[in-house]
């Protein structure tokens, strides 16, 4: 664990620094035009180049050095961050520029992720994997705590341009600790399973889509979880929007609920990482979309800022034990060499579904439900006693629907057989 331990000190550092930009971005989009639709394109074209060079990216990271992969975009995602604060300091910064942004930082930020998740088996022990995404749970969580608390204290002393530097200075460092590390290539004597040539193929492309599709378990895992992921980034569209017209943008407190959903995910990674999970993997996977879509529900359905902070904290509480044990039944039935190919596929499958839903969200709330419930309007006189009306009553709105189909998800997916007994299934095929 030492090697993964180091990598792992370095991306925290500057997983902060990324955090605290997008928060503070975040805010300077919404005080800069005050809709949901903008904020909501920024994700979109964070995630059209993910989606796009995802099959490829997956031949990338089975073919080239891991190492390098993930330095490159690391560099990326830093030189993104300069011409930003260039612009900044310039007087030129305009929403479209994070357009941009997001689609230089998407492209390579895919290849890095996936030379990231594909490294695991080979720094990691198989009886350490489902500690070792307790610790990535803890990461990311980790840094919705101190980024957003960080930011929201800093951005009126420091602005923009104060947060967009330290961002620079975290990338330095993860770049840093990359240098020092050992990340063995995987190797294998199977020349259909390791391209020679140096040209790309459609069936090494498309390897990852049939490995799957020809696996009907791994398949109901993915639909599931994509399934999820697109109720949930409908969610997490609406979200900041949400509190924001809410709240009168009353931007603490969206750092303090963005600093306990940060909470409960570290709570919940380090119960993952110290008590483990349950020995069939996939009740843990689906016990916490249920609970995740109860948390979330509340959560929608109030404006008491106590009662937001303790949801927001609930429904993070389950996120790490989705995901370690969903990314554990991953590492442990896919070969290694095959992992980049694999994860590719399934990242490009999970990727469309986040890439339309933010523009799905943004159009709903803005264009639909926001001019619904209005005082006087007609889903107000329906939904008005329960979510009151005016601005972001429609925001809200949507945002109960999408944590319903989480929970509704959850409980499905004992209905299927297939995604029930995964595990078992994969084992007794040898898959």
């Amino acid at each position: 664990m030492r090697t993964f331990s180091i990598l792992w000190c370095g991306q925290m550092i500057s997983t902060i620094g990324s955090y605290m930009t997008a928060f503070t971005l975040t805010i300077w989009v919404w005080e800069l035009t005050g809709q949901a639709t903008a904020l909501a394109l920024v994700g979109f074209f964070t995630q059209v180049p993910r989606v796009l060079i995802s099959p490829l990216a997956g031949v990338i990271v089975d073919r080239y050095n891991r190492k390098l992969l993930m330095m490159v975009g690391d560099g990326v995602a830093a030189f993104s961050s300069l011409a930003m604060l260039l612009l900044f300091l310039t007087g030129h910064l305009q929403v479209w520029h994070l357009y941009l942004a997001g689609l230089l930082e998407g492209t390579f930020g895919q290849i890095q992720e996936l030379a990231a998740t594909a490294s695991i088996t080979m720094v990691v022990p198989k009886q350490h994997y489902t500690r070792a995404m307790g610790m990535i749970s803890t990461l990311h969580y980790g840094s919705n705590i101190i980024a957003p608390a960080l930011a929201s204290v800093l951005y009126s002393i420091i602005g923009l341009s104060g947060i967009l530097s330290i961002d620079l200075i975290t990338f330095a460092v993860a770049v840093s600790t990359l240098l020092f590390v050992d990340i063995p290539q995987p190797h294998t004597a199977d020349s259909q399973n390791q391209p020679q040539s140096q040209k790309f193929s459609w069936k090494e492309i498309i390897f990852g889509f049939q490995y799957i599709f020809d696996r009907p378990s791994l398949l109901a895992l993915m639909i599931a979880a994509a399934m999820f992921q697109f109720a949930h980034d409908l969610g997490a569209a609406l979200y900041a929007p949400m509190i924001l017209a809410r709240s009168g943008n009353n931007t603490q407190l969206l750092g303090s609920v963005a600093a306990a959903a940060g909470i409960g995910g570290v709570i919940g990674a380090i119960l993952v990482s110290t008590w483990g999970v349950p020995k069939q993997k996939i009740h843990g996977l689906l016990l916490g979309m249920i609970g995740a879509g109860l948390s979330k529900i509340v959560f929608g359905l109030n404006r008491i800022p106590l009662i937001l902070i303790v949801a927001q904290f609930c429904s993070s509480l389950n996120f790490p034990l989705m995901g370690s044990c969903r990314d554990a039944i991953w590492l442990s039935k896919i070969n290694h060499n095959l992992q980049g190919r694999v994860f590719a596929a399934r990242s490009t499958i999970m990727l469309i579904t986040s890439a339309i839903a933010p523009l799905i969200a943004g159009f709903l709330a803005d264009q639909v439900l926001e001019p619904a419930m209005m005082p006087g309007e007609s889903l107000a006189n329906i939904f008005g006693s329960i979510l009151g009306t005016g601005r972001g009553a429609g925001i809200a709105l949507l945002y109960v629907l999408t944590s319903v189909c989480l929970l509704l998800i959850g409980l499905g997916g004992y209905t299927f057989k297939n995604l029930r007994e995964v595990e078992n299934n994969l084992l007794e095929t040898g898959q």
